[in-house]
Formats: structure tokens, C-alpha cells, sequence
């Protein structure tokens, strides 16, 4: 396991992708069960990609992202989404010194490398809407002057089912900007169990120190991993693939607006990693199939009419993965 002394130091490939195993069973030493979202955050880091996370309250999603961020040696800020709050308490804004009597810059939490943005549906689009910007450009722009973000710099997004009093739903442009939509679900009977267990023994999940929780990756080797999937190859034919899945969720009769063009090269990027992350040097077609669901979900957009006979984007995007032909 990568030491905290580590992470300083130009890994090699081989490193990166040994810290990034280290990643993964260091959350789990907070998190019982979810390890498809903790792949799945893995895999953002990798890509530089943001994540939203749903699912009821009470299923740990916020403790996921502080598991990770506690594992990562890299900055990090948590945002309460509330129905008051404004964009400037997300961005910064100018403030006006009246000693200097002029006006000072006050950045925002958004200035992080991994910002949790916690129950982001819970404040009206407007105040979603402060990170658009940052998101897809990775700068904020205030009376006109762009601010970098730092890099690497993740939005990780918790949300409560739009069912849900107090909610107000992502417009389509926000959530075309997460790479992944992950379902958090309530754990089965044995994993709750060993949570309990956990719980009876001691476990507190506001003091992930007390639970061995360390840095184990950091910058370095979040750039190395990167690099390395930069080499994986991808063949026509499975780039084909890709173009062709997309495709089919816009002429699906349920969709009313399929993938976009980003939607696509967000698939290819998330099977570059995935690729990678199972030691592998070229993509497959299973690749695809790996992360496709939770990459393109939230990008699909059903007519009216097909929700009110039930249908889900997640059947939409199953069925598709069923009569898509796949290359041999």
C-alpha cells in the first residue's frame, strides 16, 4: 500500500495504478458494500470527470465522498445546497474593502480540488447553475475575469430522489456536465449487518481518523494513472461501437433527446479507464458495456408518454445494450 510519503513522488504507471487499488480498499475501511460507486468515483478522478451520486438520505453517500477525499491527499470542500443559497457562495465574489476602497476577490469554496457539492437539488436552478462554468472550463468568471480552478478539480454531487419534497430537478446542460450518474442503494441484509457490527464496535463516521482512514494517492499519481490511459488503444471497431450506442439512444422511440456528442466521447474516455484500471491496454467491447449505463442514463431525456407507461432510462439503455450489435 502506497504510504503517506508517497505521494509526493513521480509514480510510474505501475504505481499509479497500485495507489489507485489502495484508493478503493482505503474507503472501504468507512464504507461497507456501494464498491461499483466507488469505482465509479475512481474512474471520474481518472477521466477528469464529476459524478452525481443519488439515492434516499441515510445511504452514506456523503460519508462516500468523505471517505475518498480523506484518502486522497488532495484539498477539499463541502457545500451544503440549501434553498437560500446564492451563487456568489459558491463562486466568491467581490467585496468591497474600505480601507483600500476597492473591491477584493473572495473566493468561494469551488476553488478545491474535490468539491462535494451535498444535496445539489435542494437549492432552485439558479444557484445550480454557479457551476456550470466550473465544471466544463474549470474557471469561474466574476465582472468578466476568468479565475482558474485548480487541477485536478471534481464536482462529486449528492442528490435526493426528485420525488422528494423540497427538490428541484438538474437542468439537461448540468447534467450533461456529470460523467457518471451513480445510484446509491440501500445495502443487502449482510451488509447492513456488518454495518451495525461496525457501529457496535466503535466505528464513528464523523471521525474517519479513528478509522485508519490515511492519504494514500494524491496529485502525482492522479497525473501518472492519467498518462497511462492516455497509451490504452481503442480500435476502430470498438470506436464504432461507441458511436453506434449513442446513436441508438437518439432514435429510441421512448427518448425525446438522446447522448450528445459529449455524452459519447465521455463513454469512450470513462472505457479508456475502466480498461486501464483492469490491466489492460486496449478496450473492449464489455468495456463499453461497463460503463455505458451509468454514463449515459442521466444524458437521455424520455418523451411524456413513455414515462407515464413506466419506462426508466435505465431499461431504455439496457434494451439498447441488448440489440446494439456488438463487434466480434
Amino acid at each position: 500500500m502506497t504510504s503517506t510519503a508517497d505521494v509526493n513522488h513521480t509514480p510510474t504507471a505501475a504505481e499509479a495504478s497500485a495507489a489507485f487499488a489502495a484508493l478503493r480498499t482505503e474507503i472501504g475501511k468507512a464504507v461497507i458494500g456501494n464498491d461499483n460507486a466507488i469505482m465509479y468515483l475512481v474512474l471520474a478522478l481518472l477521466c477528469r470527470g464529476h459524478v452525481l451520486l443519488e439515492g434516499v438520505p441515510g445511504v452514506a453517500k456523503t460519508l462516500l465522498v468523505r471517505a475518498l477525499a480523506t484518502a486522497l491527499d488532495l484539498d477539499h470542500t463541502r457545500v451544503q445546497f440549501t434553498p437560500d443559497l446564492m451563487p456568489g457562495d459558491v463562486t466568491g465574489s467581490q467585496i468591497y474593502d474600505p480601507h483600500s476602497a476597492e473591491f477584493t476577490f473572495r473566493h468561494g469554496p469551488v476553488f478545491t480540488n474535490l468539491l462535494l457539492a451535498d444535496e445539489i437539488n435542494r437549492t432552485p436552478p439558479k444557484t445550480q447553475s454557479a457551476l456550470l462554468e466550473s465544471m466544463e472550463e474549470r474557471q469561474v468568471s466574476v465582472d468578466g475575469k476568468p479565475r482558474p480552478l485548480p487541477d485536478p478539480f471534481v464536482v462529486i454531487a449528492t442528490q435526493n430522489p426528485i420525488e422528494q419534497e423540497g427538490t428541484y430537478p438538474l437542468p439537461e446542460a448540468q447534467l450533461d456536465r456529470f460523467l457518471f450518474k451513480v445510484d446509491v442503494e440501500l445495502p443487502g441484509r449482510d451488509d447492513e449487518f456488518r454495518i451495525l457490527q461496525r457501529h457496535a464496535a466503535g466505528f464513528d463516521p464523523r471521525d474517519l481518523a479513528a478509522a485508519g482512514l490515511r492519504p494514500v494517492a494524491g496529485r502525482a499519481h492522479i497525473a501518472a494513472g492519467r498518462a497511462a490511459i492516455g497509451t490504452v488503444t481503442i480500435s476502430p471497431e470498438v470506436l464504432a461501437y461507441t458511436v453506434d450506442l449513442c446513436r441508438a439512444t437518439r432514435m429510441s422511440p421512448a427518448v425525446q433527446h438522446g447522448a450528445s456528442t459529449r455524452g459519447a466521447t465521455a463513454l469512450m474516455a470513462a472505457a479508456r479507464a475502466y480498461a486501464w484500471l483492469t490491466g489492460r491496454g486496449f478496450v473492449t467491447p464489455d468495456d463499453v458495456k461497463s460503463v455505458a449505463v451509468v454514463a449515459l442514463r442521466h444524458r437521455l431525456q424520455l418523451r411524456p408518454e413513455a414515462e407515464l407507461d413506466g419506462v426508466t432510462t435505465e431499461g431504455v439503455m439496457s434494451s439498447l445494450l441488448l440489440s446494439v450489435p456488438v463487434p466480434v
